[in-house]
């Protein structure tokens, strides 16, 4: 195909497009992340059973793997489920489940001093 054919140009043109929303999307939720997160507000929350591992990890600045261990994942994939529905498949109550993530947590903290969000 030359480069002077309009269906080319018409080919390039769209490609350039796709790439260009493709970059749009991914900075516009790069920036949205950004600001979620270093808002005060979203760091060390209260755990609560709506909120997910990966959640709970961030918010508290621990690795997403202290809280998966802390929940009993053996499979090492992240849990795309609520600590209510983990509980629940767990056969414990959710306080329970949230002590142990403290306690990881508190574990994790003293282990690495440095690695706290400030």
């Amino acid at each position: 195909m030359s480069l002077r054919t309009p269906r080319f140009r018409l080919a390039l043109r769209i490609g350039f497009a796709a790439a260009l929303l493709f970059v749009a999307v991914f900075a516009v939720r790069t920036v949205a992340s950004l600001i979620y997160w270093s808002d005060e507000a979203h760091q060390e929350q209260p755990i609560e059973g709506w909120m997910m591992p990966g959640y709970v990890g961030r918010s508290w600045g621990v690795p997403r793997e202290v809280i998966e261990a802390a929940l009993g994942a053996q499979d090492g994939a992240p849990s795309r489920r609520s600590l209510e529905q983990i509980a629940e498949a767990q056969g414990i109550t959710l306080p329970e489940l949230i002590a142990r993530i403290e306690m990881a947590i508190a574990d994790f903290r003293r282990a690495h001093p440095d690695s706290r969000n400030d």
